[in-house]
């Protein structure tokens, strides 16, 4: 048994160097290599995190302006439709202006004619009252020549 002990001794005198070299393997891959590699991990995710929020608050903001302009060019429209409808109801106003102005003048107009043609009757109407004695004058004598006779004077003045 005691060569057993001795070999196992000798076994574990061999894996001492073997040990400290896989230690010592670990530590300086742990502060050259994985360190490093985990340091970039963390960064890299901070990063990724960062640009998903950047991204996130970016998309807020472009929302933000969408609505915006959507408000603005809601505001627009109505600005736009109060114009026409003023501009609109200022041509109606302006329409019924020059049609009321038109049937004043009209109406005016009419009026002048009336007037012009009431007196041109009672200008004809005296006339022909006045000619009316005349010619009844006129027929009278005549009737007169006519029942004198062809014997009288009246038939040497036809």
């Amino acid at each position: 048994m005691p060569s057993l002990v001795h070999q196992i001794g000798e076994l574990f005198l061999r894996a001492v160097p073997v040990a400290l070299i896989v230690i010592l393997f670990y530590f300086v891959l742990r502060f050259l290599f994985f360190k490093p590699i985990l340091a970039v991990m963390k960064e890299r995710e901070a990063r990724t995190l960062g640009a998903q929020k950047s991204a996130q608050a970016a998309q807020a903001a472009a929302a933000e302006k969408v609505r915006q302009y959507e408000e603005a060019l809601r505001q627009a429209k109505a600005k736009v439709y109060a114009e026409q409808e003023a501009e609109r109801k200022k041509l109606l106003d302006e329409r019924a202006a020059a049609l009321k102005e038109a049937r004043a003048k009209a109406s005016a107009e009419v009026g002048k004619a009336k007037e012009r043609v009431m007196g041109e009757f009672e200008t004809a109407k005296k006339e022909i009252e006045t000619s009316a004695s005349e010619l009844a004058v006129e027929i009278a004598g005549r009737a007169m020549q006519v029942s004198a006779g062809p014997l009288g004077p009246s038939s040497e003045a036809r």
